[in-house]
């Protein structure tokens, strides 16, 4: 008994009719009639009952033809499956992510991805640019998001989203109430900032503009997390560059502000890998893109 016969059985169970049963599986007649006698020879059971009038059903043609749809389904989501995979569509895609870029989208595309491809379950990671980099070569994610755009020539980068910096102060700073300030105002404060080791990026990119201002910020506290950073300016434990997306957290005790004159730009891009990009990822990049709007950032 193959998946051919299967098909035949049913188009005749279902017209109960070998004339139209044959036209619907375009062969001929004769040929659906032959498939059926044999089918029902290495069954060794009648599964119709006909004559010149009429087809009908035999209690085991109506077991077997509710058991062949199944059987045809479910070889047909084989087909479909085994052919999605070689698109890299089934299966487990993992995502690295720094975390502001959750504010930016990343659930939105994780929930609208799922339901466009049923098959595949995202799964994510929250990691630094660093430990993302590293995953990406074990092949533990698949694709990640990060600061940074210097990498090996085995991984690809494409930028994804890109946003300002913005000053946070405590509510009661003495520019608290300001809109816009000169980056060198903030001079003679305290400065909450990542260690190096753990954002190179930010650390040297927000230290850059401190120095572009005139002078070199006085770090006082060192942490690990852009809400961390935040927590602390609430706490008025000193100030912070943070990027743009941070002021979408409602956090009660600090206020943002721009920053006079243009500066560099936080920014978050993509990285797979050059040799072998996943499909899904491919395509979760497109829809991550595709429901942007602003900007985004996070170590």
């Amino acid at each position: 008994m193959d998946l051919k016969q299967l098909r035949y059985f049913v188009a005749v169970a279902e017209e109960l009719h070998f004339g139209r049963a044959a036209t619907r599986l375009f062969i001929s007649q004769p040929a659906l009639s032959f498939d059926i006698k044999k089918l029902e020879s290495q069954l060794d059971i009648q599964l119709l009952i006909r004559n010149n009038k009429s087809v009908s059903l035999t209690n085991a043609g109506q077991v077997l033809l509710d058991e062949a749809r199944y059987l045809l389904l479910r070889a047909e989501q084989a087909r479909r499956l085994t052919q999605r995979s070689a698109q890299g569509f089934v299966g487990r895609l993992s995502v690295g992510f720094v975390n502001s870029i959750l504010h930016r989208g990343l659930p939105q595309a994780v929930k609208t991805f799922e339901q466009q491809h049923p098959d595949t379950e995202v799964v994510m990671m929250e990691m630094n640019s660093a430990e993302q980099v590293q995953a990406l070569q074990r092949g533990q994610i698949d694709i990640g998001f990060v600061h940074g755009n210097t990498f090996t020539a085995s991984i690809h980068c494409e930028p994804v989203l890109a946003e300002p910096f913005l000053c946070c102060l405590p509510e009661g700073h003495p520019l608290a109430q300001q809109q816009r300030i000169d980056l060198a105002q903030l001079a003679g404060d305290d400065f909450i900032l990542f260690p190096r080791n753990v954002s190179p990026h930010y650390h040297d990119l927000i230290i850059a503009r401190c120095v572009a201002a005139g002078f070199s910020p006085r770090i006082r506290h060192e942490t690990r997390l852009w809400q961390t950073v935040v927590a602390m300016v609430a706490y008025e434990m000193g100030v912070a560059l943070v990027p743009q997306t941070l002021a979408m957290i409602r956090q009660q005790g600090v206020h943002y502000c721009e920053i006079e004159g243009d500066g560099a730009l936080s920014e978050i891009h993509a990285i797979r890998h050059a040799d072998k990009p996943a499909a899904a990822a491919e395509s979760f990049l497109a829809l991550l893109k595709a429901l942007q709007h602003p900007a985004t950032t996070e170590p």
